[in-house]
């Protein structure tokens, strides 16, 4: 046990002994323990969850100043980088798993609702659900793919709870870029080579120059003429 610190070293009780201060590392410091979210009252968690969600904002601002310094230096060695369309919707469907887990996290914290999400990949859409405990208070929100867009159950659970919970939709959301790079787990829409007939398989191995299919069919990856109609990627750790 330490007795004094001097300006050598550190010394033990008595005639104890001493270390340099060059001769040792610090390896445990100040240990503040994890609060009690089950002990702390409503006000506080609250101000808990304000100060995470600050520290959030804080962390993705720098981490877009760093993103957007890197990309400065890319561009002055290489020119103007533009992002590929299957970037941007990458980009859009992280952004709206990460807004559902917070809006559930804040709701956890607040006890404000209780939250259902359900997904409908058949008829391409979500509906959300946020009750008012001990109530028949309740409100809804649902997102709907359209026709001609590829369906991603992310961003359908991002919009639909938002709109549960009375919250605005980001625009990305309802204008992310179509999908232009199949993918396994990708549900895709095909033509017959001699008809006019479609079909519609899901990707479960793309090799061999093949997208092969969990049906067992395949089609040649420069032939097939795919339509990509759901990336939502169930299951493949999207």
């Amino acid at each position: 046990m330490v007795s004094s610190v001097l300006d050598e070293g550190i010394k033990g009780y008595g005639n104890g002994w001493l270390i340099l201060h060059h001769e040792y590392e610090v390896i445990v410091g100040e240990h503040t323990p994890a609060p009690n979210l089950y002990e702390m009252d409503y006000d506080e968690l609250i101000a808990l969850v304000e100060d995470a969600m600050k520290a959030i904002r804080t962390r993705s601002y720098k981490n877009g100043y760093d993103q957007g310094h890197f990309d400065a230096e890319i561009e002055a060695a290489h020119g103007t980088y533009e992002k590929s369309d299957q970037q941007k919707r990458d980009e859009v469907v992280a952004q709206a798993k990460e807004d559902v887990e917070t809006l559930k996290m804040r709701n956890r914290l607040s006890k404000a609702f209780t939250i259902q999400v359900i997904e409908r990949p058949k008829s391409r859409s979500v509906e959300a659900t946020a009750k008012v405990p001990n109530s028949r208070k309740a409100f809804y929100g649902i997102a709907k793919c359209a026709p001609n867009d590829c369906f991603n159950v992310h961003i359908g659970k991002a919009i639909a709870l938002r709109r549960a919970l009375g919250l605005v939709v980001p625009s990305e959301y309802l204008n992310v870029p179509q999908p232009t790079e199949v993918r396994v787990g990708d549900v895709v829409r095909g033509r017959m080579a001699f008809s006019m007939d479609t079909y519609e398989e899901t990707v479960g191995e793309i090799e061999d120059g093949k997208y092969k299919y969990i049906g067992g069919d395949f089609d040649y990856t420069e032939d097939a003429d795919l339509v990509i109609i759901d990336d939502s990627r169930a299951g493949e750790g999207e």
